[in-house]
């Protein structure tokens, strides 16, 4: 075995836990890579205030994460985004299957933590992104003035019901139990705050309307009465099921022992029932689920991975060798993912770094960030002769590998209108311009070009076109900055090739896409929406019969009336032939357009 293209641990899940591990691991100067699918910082990335993690008095859920993030990345830990697909734990060598390559470490540790559980009550799954959401950061502001139920009394609806009192007329906490199952200091605001109401023994037993909301039906299980809410005529309300998370364990089956729940079971070491196999976070058996927690469980199952692992290297006479060098902290406020190009991953979430994994194949790269920052830059750019005002000058670096790696020129056609939104789309896009020759900007005039409906070209608006002036079948409405910036600048790589990597099987379902037109609806802050965005911009990229147009839906709020749109992100199929909500990666998007 090359120890050139060995790991001492591979790390599946870039949370809390998984970032702390990789963390102490590579503090150690062992060999660490960090496989994440979606976004590195897990669920606390969608927390809005973090007030009990020791040391820190306050802060933010993705602000801490990123910091953790670049810890482990100064001490050399690397990262790729991919989706692990299977675990192999025969042997001293273990193998990690990955959408892209197979990766071979000694040891293992699984720490994917888990995603927002469905309740299940009738027209959950019907009106999902139509008055049903899961996620109040994302979706909150679509019920500003209106009613709002929440489901679930621990901490996440807790603290969710205070977020929804900044948009909502009224919010109620629609709980099973006799109170808040969480710490009680924890669900202290949710209790004291005026605008919101705690109905307790309390379960939804339906929810119904037309093309929205507009009922709610939920009854008493201590005593049986049966409540109702019913919207006034031409209004609706939402519903947000904040009732706890089911455990990723699903690369588990066959491996190693879960319990009832679904969740790892593990010792007092953090080990699974799998020799070199551990687990951390929110995917292991535990009473209690925090942040804190997460990464005290991440901590312990590195340093009994040490253990592991130097056993294992003397054993085996193997000793992984590090990069060359180690990638320095990238900027607190994000970065653009050269790393997300190289490794071909969905996610738009991706940060800084270019060392590849080995293994992984000639294309992989290292990812990071959680976020792709849009803060404005105070001081010089990193090259080049005048200063930066929109885009931060620590992104200049990954930037430039990006551009560096586009194989032709594009154009970004502007269609712009008199609202300040178009002034400054016009200056984004110019001084990104400014970062590469190999992108130029104009400004079209009021008229539609041929072959694009003026109704397509909603201003502002940014169309990516080719050298020649031909369409790519790309545009973003608004200003593509937050969690979207990331993804434009992907939708331009894969629009001016070589494109981020893609199985032979990919390749031909999306050739077998028959003509369409997709309108994706985000939101800036919205973690999800990058990842449909990305997929959705793929497919036409590589589909000369497909066009995709991404819309900030803060400034085209007639889609919210036109689809009933409540939530984001939300993918719209030929104007309403097929309407989805929720987040998808290509796969996703491709069984909904050829399904």
């Amino acid at each position: 075995m090359d120890a050139k293209s060995m790991y001492d641990v591979v790390v599946i899940g870039g949370g809390s836990a998984g970032l702390t591990a990789a963390l102490y691991l590579a503090r150690a100067r062992y060999r660490v890579v960090v496989v994440e699918k979606e976004k590195f910082g897990g669920q606390i990335t969608i927390t809005e205030e973090v007030v009990n993690y020791p040391g820190v008095a306050k802060t933010s859920g993705r602000a801490l994460a990123e910091t953790m993030r670049v810890q482990a990345e100064s001490f050399g830990a690397e990262f790729l985004l991919a989706e692990v697909t299977k675990l192999d734990m025969a042997g001293d060598v273990k193998t990690v299957r990955t959408s892209r390559g197979d990766l071979r470490a000694f040891g293992v540790l699984l720490a994917t933590g888990a995603h927002p559980r469905r309740v299940g009550f009738p027209g959950e799954e019907k009106f999902q992104g139509r008055g049903v959401a899961y996620c109040a950061t994302c979706d909150g502001e679509f019920f500003t003035g209106k009613d709002v139920f929440v489901v679930g009394g621990g901490f996440a609806a807790a603290e969710e019901s205070v977020f929804l009192t900044k948009y909502a007329r009224r919010v109620t906490i629609l709980m099973r139990g006799d109170d808040f199952t969480c710490a009680f200091a924890a669900a202290e605001p949710a209790r004291a705050h005026p605008k919101i109401t705690i109905l307790r023994n309390t379960e939804v037993v339906e929810v119904g309307g037309e093309s929205a909301l507009s009922y709610l039906r939920y009854r008493n299980n201590k005593t049986g009465e049966v409540g109702e809410h019913r919207a006034s005529a031409g209004d609706t309300f939402g519903v947000f099921v904040l009732a706890g998370y089911e455990p990723a364990t699903a690369l588990l089956e066959g491996v190693a022992e879960v319990d009832r729940a679904g969740y790892a079971v593990v010792d007092a070491h953090q080990q699974t029932t799998a020799a070199g196999l551990y687990a951390a976070g929110d995917v292991c058996a535990k009473s209690l689920r925090q942040v804190v927690t997460a990464t005290g469980e991440g901590a312990l199952a590195a340093t009994e991975l040490e253990r592991y692992v130097a056993a294992l290297q003397g054993k085996t006479g193997i000793v992984p060798e590090r990069p060359a060098g180690v990638v320095g902290a990238g900027a607190a406020t994000g970065a653009v993912a050269a790393s997300a190009v190289a490794a071909g991953g969905s996610s738009a979430n991706a940060g800084a770094g270019t060392d590849a994994p080995a293994g992984a194949g000639p294309e992989a790269g290292a990812g990071g960030s959680g976020s792709a920052g849009v803060a404005g830059a105070s001081g010089p750019a990193a090259a080049g002769p005048a200063a930066f005002r929109y885009l931060d000058p620590a992104m200049r670096p990954q930037l430039d590998t990006v551009f560096g790696r586009m194989a032709s020129s594009l154009a970004l056609e502007l269609h712009l209108d008199d609202r300040p939104i178009s002034a400054e789309l016009r200056g984004w896009m110019e001084e990104l311009a400014t970062c590469t020759d190999k992108l130029s900007v104009t400004v079209a005039s009021q008229e539609a070009p041929s072959g694009a409906p003026a109704a397509d070209l909603a201003a502002p608006c940014v169309r990516v076109l080719r050298a020649d002036g031909s369409d790519t079948g790309l545009a973003f409405h608004g200003v593509p900055g937050g969690h979207e910036f990331t993804s434009f600048i992907l939708g331009l790589y894969n629009a001016a090739g070589p494109g981020q990597p893609l199985d032979d099987e990919t390749r031909e379902r999306i050739a077998a896409v028959a003509p369409a037109h997709l309108d994706v609806l985000v939101s800036l802050s919205c973690t999800n929406c990058p990842d449909v965005v990305v997929a959705a911009q793929r497919i036409a990229a590589d589909n000369p019969g497909v066009s995709t147009h991404v819309y900030d839906i803060a400034h085209f709020p007639q889609f919210k009336d036109r689809y009933q749109v409540m939530s984001v992100p939300c993918l719209v199929v030929n104007e309403g032939e097929k309407i989805a909500f929720g987040k998808k990666g290509l796969p996703q998007v491709l069984d909904l357009l050829l399904g």
